[in-house]
């Protein structure tokens, strides 16, 4: 399968890492100047098992440059604005004219059409506006009897929600989203040579990701605000804790085999309030914290080390590379000096590889024009104009997504 990528940040590269991880042939489409993100090729991880050529798509031959490499792709990701790839001559119409079978892959935020498609925006404001941001708790809170909000909601005692850095818009609502959609396309294309446009928008996929809740929600078993939920940290027993020692365990004991093991272990004594007792949420949450309080994490690891308490230490990414299911299964791996996630999921019979390291812009572009048969891209320089990596400023490119 041979992917091309124009050149952005953000969910566009990362989904076409992913379909490279999986064996695809992906041939990035760098831009003369360096990367806004300013960060060294060797680190960028998102640019691994691909290959690079640099195109200037203002200049006059770039456009048609693209659409030679078009001609002999299955799927193309861009990630500009609605409007930028049509101006720049590289749009679904132009690219669909050359290749009819083409999965034309848009990755935005808001999307090709609505109120805000024009507008500017990153995963913080993609996943507030979904409804998404605003699950994630904080802290663990007890039903608040604060005065409501002027819209009726009840107003929230613990503060702003916290930010799990951009993994629940760019990556999650985002890229994957994207790759279902091409994967998708691509079978249609594959059964009726007919190739379309797949407009993959953050705020739809994160919207898409909270489909269960939604049930939840309108079945009256959800109340629509944050940390006072049975999977939002509102429940004592599906909660994260402070040990001794500043660190913290998770806690997931939600059935109540596993709870009662939980509560064995923790030590929380014949009257500590029942698992369902949720008047009593309060008092039995402030109990297990006291108990979490007398030992160090790692003296908890080791209390319910084997068992099916359900309790985890809550890692840094650092720890996480060296956690020793992690380490058995291989999920972490160093290629150059640099720890990253092993491609995933996992297949039995044509597993994914690190077959290429993150790709230098412009360092590809013989080889691809060989390969892809394009020769129009051999007078293309193979290098950016400005050094690898360089933090300079630079023109600003078309807006990406994120």
């Amino acid at each position: 399968m041979r992917v091309v990528e124009l050149a952005g940040i953000g969910p566009g590269p990362f989904a076409a890492m992913l379909l490279g991880d999986l064996g695809a042939d992906v041939v990035r489409v760098d831009r003369p100047e360096p990367s806004p993100l300013g960060i060294e090729p060797a680190y960028d991880i998102a640019n691994r098992n691909k290959r690079s050529v640099v195109v200037d798509l203002k200049a006059p031959e770039g456009p048609g440059r693209v659409l030679d490499l078009v001609a002999r792709a299955d799927l193309l990701i861009e990630g500009y604005r609605p409007g930028v790839a049509e101006r720049l001559g590289v749009g679904p119409d132009a690219c669909l004219a050359r290749n009819p079978a083409l999965v034309y892959g848009r990755m935005t935020g808001w999307g090709q059409h609505g109120p805000l498609a024009a507008r500017a925006g990153h995963d913080i404001g993609y996943t507030a506006v979904a409804g998404v941001l605003g699950l994630v708790a904080p802290t663990a809170a007890a039903p608040s009897t604060a005065a409501a909000l002027p819209d009726g909601s009840p107003a929230d005692p613990e503060g702003p929600p916290a930010l799990p850095a951009n993994l629940l818009g760019d990556y999650a609502g985002g890229s994957l989203y994207l790759v279902v959609g091409l994967l998708a396309a691509l079978h249609h294309a594959r059964a009726t040579g007919a190739g379309q446009v797949v407009d993959a928008a953050i705020v739809d996929g994160a919207a898409h990701l909270t489909a269960v809740l939604q049930g939840l929600l309108a079945g009256g078993r959800w109340q629509d605000r944050r940390g006072v939920n049975l999977l939002d940290g509102g429940a004592p027993f599906y909660a994260v804790y402070p040990a001794a020692d500043g660190g913290h365990l998770a806690v997931g004991a939600l059935e109540p085999q596993f709870y009662a093991e939980f509560a064995r272990l923790l030590e929380l004594g014949p009257d500590a309030p029942a698992q369902w007792d949720t008047a009593r949420w309060p008092e039995l949450r402030a109990r297990i914290a006291a108990r979490f309080a007398t030992r160090t994490r790692a003296e908890w690891e080791a209390v319910f080390a084997g068992s099916d308490a359900c309790v985890e230490p809550v890692l840094t990414m650092r720890q996480a590379h060296v956690h020793g299911h992690l380490a058995s299964r291989g999920t972490y791996v160093e290629v150059d000096g640099v720890t990253q996630p092993a491609p995933a999921p996992r297949f039995s019979a044509t597993p994914g590889a690190l077959r290429r390291p993150p790709a230098r812009p412009g360092a590809d572009t013989a080889e691809v024009a060989h390969d892809w048969g394009v020769p129009s891209l051999a007078a293309e320089p193979a290098e950016p104009a400005g050094p690898a990596g360089s933090t300079a400023p630079a023109r600003t490119p078309a807006p990406p997504t994120a």
